[in-house]
């Protein structure tokens, strides 16, 4: 859609286009900004401009009008007096025009207070003379502050357009908040709830009874009306959970028609999103697979999204996608197309396993610098403020540092904490997969089974009475060993991102998916759980490198803090601190930079019992051979 403010010289057209644009998302154009350097040299003399004057500038616009369309839509600020002047901007159809009204006196006085522009306040009285006020558009009045009057236009615009751009079904935590970061951009959305008796009632008409500032939301609990509500092709995400999709999509299919999409924005295994894709495909249909990460906040501020399955689809959703996304630090959006199938649930599989690690890694951290070193929680988020401001920035160790210090009365929460994690699967999933592929995930399938074990809390308490810790006699420099700990949190993060984009590396080649790693750090730059200054380096690193740890920045720190990264590994698990991720880091570092590993006694051995062969050094590559050992 095309969007002009049109009006006299000082009715503010310039500000609510600017107010409206950001509102709305789009790119915002001053015509001023193209007129001609003698027309402007004329209004600064206080000459009106002719239609002979105005009509190369106009015709400039009206050129460039379906490009802006083309491009997304736009928001145009036009004086467009007259109404010659409006039909020849009238270059695409859907063109909404928003014409701004005020009596002679309050727009001079604007004038007469506005500075450095070219306009001086005497022109007014001569575009007042050629104004040709629309009988069309929304009219509204320019007395009303600019953030009235952009929400005026907004609310009139929904009236204009009774069809919903954007249905949600599903209106938990994260559904309602992206829905509700939707209609705050500007769309016009449909929400749908499952109507449950006793359990889940009227929860559309609630989220708009919360939000009542927010007048292009619609709420409904039957779904025949919510389908019919939405502008064809219908475009509508499911934020339920990923056991009830086959459900859904099985009421869902009949209602809709051929040219239809459906994006699935919960944690779904990619091979059910493949399968559902395929399946959707075949009725007409487009099924867009999308992870969204960044919690309550994200999806309602700004989350990065995961989008893959059939480019079409993709396309007619992208630029609600890139509406409501995080901006990365050159203010592009954080989302991106993946790939086909299920790439996009498959990704943020993967993201969710780099999650767990950290997580896990920092836990481990903690449990280093307050059970074995004895230092105070508050302490402790000292040191973790002093890490985020110095390399090792990011949004869990921000939160981490939160935690540390919050407290319930004179006591600290986490204290009061139950220490037996929960999942929802999607790590699981990534480890399994990997195992699938043959790809080593050691930090990764370490963390989920550092959740599992958490899990056995009873038995946990029986064999700690049973193995009591015994401290070994080794006097610990604090300071060397809090610098060297950071070394190795710093070098095990490292670590479990090439581990996490080496699984993705196969997996694309295998599948022929051509993933772009850059693109996928930068997308999990911002909005994400997993956004760090260490993702700001692998998107420029991984535009020139496929192996991280082959990178020549990222080799110099882990040279760096090898030495000290063992120490810390050593003596933690010496005081009886389990550590599965920081020791599986270490583990895989040093078995990936191994040249001569002990492998070749493993091929004798299967050799042995099983006549699997072997390769030898000495012979030509891909030459088997088996020996008779005994």
């Amino acid at each position: 859609m095309i969007y002009i403010v049109m009006g006299v010289t000082g009715s503010g057209k310039t500000t609510v286009g600017q107010r409206l644009a950001e509102r709305l998302r789009l790119p915002f154009y001053d015509a001023d900004d193209y007129h001609p350097r003698p027309s402007i040299d004329k209004m600064r003399q206080g000459i009106p401009l002719n239609d002979a004057d105005r009509a190369p500038w106009l015709a400039q616009l009206a050129s460039l009008i379906p490009v802006w369309e083309a491009n997304g839509g736009a928001v145009l600020a036009c004086s467009a007096l007259k109404e010659e002047y409006r039909k020849t901007l009238q270059t695409v159809p859907d063109i909404s025009w928003i014409y701004l009204d005020g009596s002679r006196d309050t727009i001079l006085q604007r004038l007469q207070a506005r500075h450095a522009h070219f306009m001086p306040p005497a022109m007014l009285e001569s575009q007042l003379q050629s104004l040709e006020k629309p009988a069309y558009g929304i009219h509204v009045d320019v007395s009303l502050s600019p953030e009235q009057i952009v929400q005026e236009v907004i609310s009139k615009l929904d009236h204009m357009n009774p069809q919903s751009e954007f249905g949600v079904i599903g209106l938990g935590v994260m559904g309602k908040s992206l829905a509700l970061n939707l209609a705050s951009r500007g769309v016009r959305v449909a929400m749908y709830n499952r109507h449950v008796p006793g359990k889940e009632e009227g929860i559309a008409t609630q989220v708009i009874a919360e939000n009542p500032s927010l007048t292009n939301i619609k709420g409904f609990d039957k779904l025949e009306e919510f389908v019919q509500s939405l502008e064809k092709p219908r475009k509508v995400l499911l934020m339920i959970y990923a056991g009830a999709i086959d459900a859904q999509l099985d009421v869902l299919i009949p209602l809709l028609e051929s040219g239809d999409v459906v994006i699935d924005g919960g944690n779904s295994y990619y091979k059910d999103t493949a399968r559902r894709t395929a399946l959707l495909s075949g009725k007409g249909l487009h099924f867009v697979g999308a992870g969204i990460s960044g919690g309550e906040e994200g999806a309602r501020k700004g989350p990065s999204i995961m989008p893959g399955g059939p480019r079409e689809g993709y396309e007619q959703i992208a630029k609600y996608l890139e509406l409501i996304a995080a901006r990365d630090s050159k203010g592009k959006p954080c989302t991106t197309y993946i790939g086909p199938d299920g790439a996009g649930h498959f990704v943020k599989m993967v993201h969710n396993g780099i999650e767990y690690a950290e997580m896990q890694a920092l836990a481990e951290v903690y449990s280093l610098l307050r059970f074995m070193l004895g230092i105070a929680p508050a302490e402790i988020a000292g040191i973790f403020k002093d890490w985020q401001k110095n390399s090792l920035g990011s949004y869990l160790l921000e939160i981490t540092i939160d935690i540390l210090q919050k407290k319930e009365g004179d006591e600290l929460l986490l204290d009061k904490i139950l220490d037996q994690a929960e999942q929802k699967g999607t790590g699981g999933w990534s480890a399994a997969v990997a195992l699938e592929y043959g790809v080593p995930y050691d930090t990764l399938s370490a963390a989920v089974m550092a959740r599992a074990l958490s899990a056995m809390k009873t038995e946990r308490v029986k064999a700690a009475a049973l193995y009591q810790k015994q401290s070994p006699s080794v006097t610990i420099n604090e300071k060397s060993f809090v610098t060297s700990l950071k070394q190795a949190y710093q070098a095990t993060r490292i670590i479990n991102h090439e581990i996490g984009f080496s699984l993705m590396r196969e997996v694309s080649v295998q599948l022929n998916w051509e993933l772009n790693f850059s693109e996928i750090a930068r997308i999990w730059t911002n909005g994400c759980i997993i956004r760090s200054q260490l993702m700001e380096e692998l998107a420029e690193i991984y535009k020139h490198e496929q192996r991280l740890l082959m990178a020549p920045p990222i080799v110099d720190k882990i040279r760096n803090a090898r030495q000290g990264f063992a120490s810390v590994v050593a003596l933690g698990l010496q005081y009886g601190i389990p550590l599965p991720v920081l020791s599986s880091a270490l583990n895989y570092f040093i078995g990936y930079s191994t040249a001569d590993s002990a492998a070749n006694l493993l091929q004798a051995q299967r050799d042995y019992f099983g006549a699997h062969t072997y390769q030898r050094k000495d012979k030509t590559t891909g030459e088997y051979f088996h020996t008779q050992w005994k």
